[in-house]
């Protein structure tokens, strides 16, 4: 029996714990600053969209591995609070000519992508259904996830396969060594700290940074459709225009920003009124066409993505003695990447317990 303490309870360290957990052979302790039903910009997760439009521009397996297990828990397990939405993607002139370098500078918009494969029904929309001011536009069957129900499933799935959590405040990994519930020194810790990574004392990584998204969350109810552009007109070049409907009750998301290297966790009213201006001249239905006075506001908020400068980092390191598998980095596709990463993170767990068995000294 392995001892496992996992920082972290975001979407990719709750997720990492239940993978470890459903493996078996595993004693698990999640412990974090900040837990579900907690709103604290720093934890990112609750303030989430959450969706599946894929970012990488080519092949990922974080991606590539995540969709089916969103998607079989749409079909199979309506507790966990996710359903299936049609993602739709209208891209404008500029941006293509551009080669989409915005802030979604990604393969979401290219044409001919290859998760045209991966998710179902994708399809280039004729020019009749591609709006005034797009040059063109595709869709997709995806998901949207309610994270105010998604998050404490993931704990409910954990403690029911004895996963303890603790509240603690870290200021060095190792001080993870010694918070495991049976008292015992960990044989490995999962750091998925996210956007804390690059403050944490044995990580320090200076490559992360937060990524501020800002959103608003109303309850109109419009379109089955997840709206998604490629830029906007009257932003900046970190501002977008994306509208998708949570799952079972949870509000639709107003977005939003993509500011890399701002800490500013308190909603921006300026901000705030163009976001939900977009929205309302993508989407009419909204409000009836009554503008953004008639959108009736649940609240405005704030997340901080961790961001990292060349990607997620998923590796093993030891420090002081202690094995670290690293899980952070994942900037704003944690979600739609959880599963991928966790299986990744499961196979370097399994390396380490190979190597400890073997009597390895490292």
């Amino acid at each position: 029996m392995s001892t496992i303490v996992v920082v972290g309870a975001g979407v990719s360290g709750l997720t990492c714990a239940l993978q470890l957990a459903k493996q078996g052979g595993n004693t698990i302790t999640v412990v974090a600053k900040h837990m579900p039903g907690d709103y604290d910009p720093e934890y990112t997760s609750p303030f989430a969209g959450a969706n599946v439009l894929p970012m990488a521009p080519e092949y990922n397996r974080w991606e590539g591995e995540t969709w089916p297990e969103l998607k079989r828990l749409a079909e199979t397990c309506p507790e966990a609070g996710i359903h299936f939405q049609k993602a739709v993607l209208y891209r404008r002139a500029q941006d293509e000519a551009a080669g989409f370098a915005g802030p979604l500078s990604d393969g979401l918009f290219v044409r001919n992508p290859w998760y045209k494969d991966l998710v179902p029904d994708y399809v280039d929309l004729p020019a009749s259904e591609v709006p005034e001011g797009m040059s063109s536009a595709s869709s997709f069957t995806s998901v949207c996830i309610n994270t105010a129900i998604y998050l404490p499933w993931l704990v409910g799935q954990c403690r029911a396969r004895g996963v303890v959590f603790k509240r603690a405040v870290l200021k060095h990994i190792s001080d993870a060594a010694k918070l495991s519930h049976t008292g015992r020194k960990p044989d490995i810790i999962i750091n998925a700290t996210g956007l804390l990574s690059c403050r944490l004392g044995g990580v320090m990584d200076k490559k992360v940074m937060p990524a501020r998204g800002q959103v608003v969350l109303v309850r109109n109810e419009a379109t089955p459709n997840m709206v998604c552009t490629s830029g906007t007109d009257d932003g900046n070049g970190d501002e977008l225009c994306y509208i998708m409907q949570r799952a079972a009750g949870g509000g639709t998301i107003l977005g939003g920003t993509y500011m890399k290297g701002n800490w500013d966790g308190v909603p921006d009213p300026n901000i705030a009124t163009r976001i939900m201006k977009r929205a309302v001249e993508a989407c009419p239905a909204l409000t009836g066409g009554k503008g953004i006075e008639a959108l009736d506001v649940i609240r405005h908020a704030v997340g901080l993505r961790p961001y990292r400068e060349g990607g997620v980092r998923i590796d093993k390191e030891n420090i002081n003695g202690t094995w670290v598998v690293h899980n952070y980095g994942h900037g704003g596709w944690g979600y739609q990447g959880s599963w991928g990463c966790a299986f990744r993170v499961q196979e370097l767990v399994d390396e380490i317990k190979s190597e400890l068995k073997l009597g390895s000294k490292l």
